[in-house]
């Protein structure tokens, strides 16, 4: 019972955090703008990005996509800590790191309404 109530603020915190990140990006806001204008990526780019971070949270709050909506989440913040690492943006990627971790962790935990058989 306990690792589902933890599993379940783990969850709301992933989107909670997932929110805010991905609004900002479909929103453009000139922060995200500025951050992935130095990867060559335009306003219609982040504005992608966002869309599919803000799907990401809506999937993981559903049962039968919880496991699609991790995935699409953890592939968004690989993609971000791949292009700190091109430009050896080392704080960057500890920055995102315990991010990716949220998702695989969420993901081992499994959703706390899912009927486990």
């Amino acid at each position: 019972m306990i690792v589902k109530i933890i599993n379940t603020l783990l969850i709301l915190f992933a989107a909670y955090m997932g929110t805010k990140q991905g609004w900002a990006m479909f929103s453009g806001k000139s922060e995200m703008l500025e951050l992935f204008g130095k990867w060559n990526i335009g306003r219609q780019g982040v504005m992608v990005l966002g869309f599919f971070t803000l799907l990401s949270v809506a999937l993981i709050l559903i049962p039968k996509t919880f496991v699609w909506g991790n995935f699409l989440m953890a592939a968004g913040i690989l993609l971000i800590i791949c292009f700190h690492l091109l430009d050896r943006d080392f704080k960057g990627v500890m920055i995102e790191v315990p991010f990716l971790l949220l998702s695989l962790i969420i993901i081992y935990l499994q959703h706390p309404l899912a009927k486990i058989s």
